[in-house]
């Protein structure tokens, strides 16, 4: 073999074997229903991730995860009986870093309207942002996510095919990647419903990453109903592959906060 060929072999051989670059991601680990909120209604919601085993080292210059705890509020105003907006403030308490903001994202959202009598309910957000270099070496991010969900008796099913596209980072050159989301649970009585979740990131639409540079997660989780203005959920999320957090705790919890019609 000549030098150059050694060479080429060589830069090979070291691509397949370095992961690719991930972000910290475990800032909003939800799968969405198709429901949007009330218009004339604000939900204020705080989506609490510990990373209980996650990356150890600084990688592409991007803090570890390991016992990073992530405090998400999302705020999201109702607009009309179709659509509504929601607005992200993304923050991670780092050991040896403390409480620092990570950043904020955007996310419009409309619904196909009940009058339509789909058999499944439909909606579609679209959500862009920025996140520190420090926490995301993709700085700036588009995701579209469409959403498809249907109860049936006690069974509730729910599925998020989002795409998405870094718009500033090292992963421009990947285009649309595809981020598939799903939920089932059942309705063990008429205020707690059980059941898993799923989150992964498969890579670019061109083609897959390898599995072992895929992030996938499952989640058993727990749904709690303490009223109609509430939303309670909780779950443990166990990685995968070798690319995904090995061990991550969530909890969100919602408040709707109704206002009166002006006289």
């Amino acid at each position: 073999m000549t030098r150059s060929s050694r060479l080429a072999l060589l830069t090979l051989f070291a691509a397949l074997l370095t992961p690719f670059a991930r972000s910290q991601d475990n800032y909003e680990i939800q799968v969405y229903g198709a429901d949007t909120v009330a218009p004339r209604t604000t939900m204020v919601e705080i989506h609490s991730n510990f990373t209980v085993d996650g990356s150890k080292t600084v990688q592409d210059g991007m803090l570890p995860t390991n016992h990073a705890e992530h405090e998400t509020l999302e705020l999201t105003q109702g607009i009309t009986d179709w659509s509504e907006v929601g607005f992200y403030v993304f923050t991670s308490i780092q050991p040896g870093e403390g409480w620092q903001w990570v950043g904020d994202h955007i996310r419009p959202r409309v619904r196909a309207p009940e009058n339509w009598h789909w058999p499944v309910g439909v909606s579609l957000s679209l959500e862009f942002g920025y996140q520190r270099a420090a926490y995301s070496p993709d700085t700036w991010t588009l995701e579209i996510r469409p959403i498809v969900d249907k109860q049936i008796d006690r069974w509730y099913f729910a599925f998020n095919p989002a795409l998405e596209r870094s718009l500033h980072g090292p992963s421009v050159n990947q285009g649309v990647t595809f981020s598939p989301a799903a939920k089932f649970s059942y309705n063990f009585t008429k205020k707690i419903a059980g059941g898993l979740e799923y989150y992964a990131s498969y890579g670019s639409l061109a083609g897959f990453d390898s599995l072992r540079n895929q992030q996938q997660q499952i989640f058993p989780t727990i749904d709690v109903d303490f009223g109609p203005q509430w939303e309670f959920n909780f779950g443990v999320g166990i990685g995968a592959t070798s690319s995904t957090d090995h061990l991550i705790v969530k909890c969100i919890v919602g408040r709707r906060f109704s206002w009166p019609h002006k006289k």
